[in-house]
């Protein structure tokens, strides 16, 4: 029949106490007790065990035979016990953990790494997990719980979802060296009518406020040839077909096309913003996240203002 033992944290940190110290005095000391608490302690230690640990003289405590046996696997146990411990105060103040945000493409390539690197300088042992897909997928993924939080962009009230702007971007015209838009330092977006013209997909997070921004303006397009990703977009245009509308965050990403940017007038933005679920229960490594992306924005307004 197996033998069923009782023996808590503090029984263990007594007897260790004793062994280490090979007296009740300096181990009641050490543990911050009273020595007629240790001792009690002790006792019932060896009372549950059914074994005497300690050979107590008037000038010492000795371990026994069981004693160095119990001792070695209560050192273990107690090693283990205290770094469970540390583990989940770790990851109780965010210094342990996982995070998962969702983002666009372009502020997974351009806007995040910063706060990234920022962030992983502080937290080391937290994980962070990048996805980044389409506007509805990464909503979607917010929506669902499968990630903390997202970086998306908006043009209003998303329902039952918190909300913080972050940044925003303007638009620019993207042209081929050799297109007459290439010496313009500004254009229009009335400059656009008639101009061929490619286009990103509908499910974009850019297509949206392009497509505003065009029927703001009154014009009709040349020809639109559509392409679902930056880089199709960009060789497109760089190719000739056409003339293409794209925003600040996304120019470094199309720069191996070697395209000129020229700002549109009048300004149009795009409007950046953390979203999570509201009233979701949050660790505490993905609060030391927001707060990161949250301070850098602070920081970057003072700067403004200053």
């Amino acid at each position: 029949m197996r033998m069923s033992i009782n023996l808590g944290i503090s029984h263990l940190r007594s007897i260790v106490a004793i062994a280490d110290y090979a007296s009740f005095t300096s181990a009641a000391s050490a543990l911050d007790v009273s020595q007629s608490s240790l001792s009690r302690s002790v006792a019932e230690a060896e009372r549950r065990l059914d074994v005497t640990l300690f050979e107590r003289t008037t000038r010492r405590v000795e371990l026994t035979t069981h004693g160095h046996e119990i001792i070695e696997h209560a050192r273990r146990m107690l090693h283990d016990f205290d770094d469970g411990l540390t583990q989940i105060e770790r990851f109780v103040t965010g210094d342990r953990g996982i995070v998962t945000v969702a983002c666009l493409p372009s502020l997974a390539a351009t806007f995040l790494p910063p706060y990234v690197v920022n962030f992983r300088e502080r937290h080391p042992d937290v994980r962070l997990q990048i996805r980044d897909g389409l506007r509805q997928e990464v909503l979607d993924a917010v929506y669902s719980g499968t990630v903390d939080l997202a970086l998306v962009t908006t043009s209003g009230v998303l329902p039952g979802l918190h909300q913080e702007v972050l940044t925003s971007d303007s638009f620019y015209c993207a042209v081929a060296p050799t297109h007459p838009f290439a010496e313009r330092p500004v254009l229009q977006w009335s400059d656009l009518a008639g101009e061929p013209f490619i286009a990103f997909g509908r499910e974009s997070s850019i297509a949206a406020p392009v497509r505003r921004a065009v029927e703001d303006a009154r014009i009709e397009l040349g020809p639109v040839m559509q392409a679902q990703n930056v880089g199709a977009v960009a060789g497109l245009a760089a190719a000739g077909l056409g003339v293409t509308a794209v925003p600040e965050l996304v120019l470094p990403m199309i720069s191996f096309a070697g395209l000129v940017h020229i700002p549109l007038q009048p300004r149009v933005e795009r409007t950046i913003s953390l979203v999570q679920v509201a009233g979701r229960p949050q660790t505490a490594s993905t609060r030391g996240f927001v707060n990161t992306l949250l301070a850098e924005r602070t920081r970057d307004r003072r700067a403004e203002s200053g």
